[in-house]
């Protein structure tokens, strides 16, 4: 069990059978939830760029290209 796991403190919702069907999470713990799988996509993101050997190029002009290509509003 990991450490994340032992700070979660969870609620569980359970049917007329008692098998659980729901959690509740304390909205601070479930944010810290949201943020830590967000860092995981991040990285499996960033891992499968590298793995792909991509043209990279520098984020300024990343940013650049993507407001050039962009419609008016």
């Amino acid at each position: 069990m990991t450490a994340l796991a032992l700070e979660l403190n969870p609620q569980y919702i359970t049917d007329a059978g008692g098998n659980r069907v729901g959690v509740i999470l304390a909205m601070d713990v479930y944010r810290k939830v949201v943020e830590a799988l967000e860092d995981l996509v991040d990285q499996a993101d960033f891992d499968e760029a590298m793995a792909a050997k991509a043209e990279t190029m520098p984020f300024e002009q990343a940013i650049a290209e993507i407001e050039r290509d962009r419609p008016a509003a």
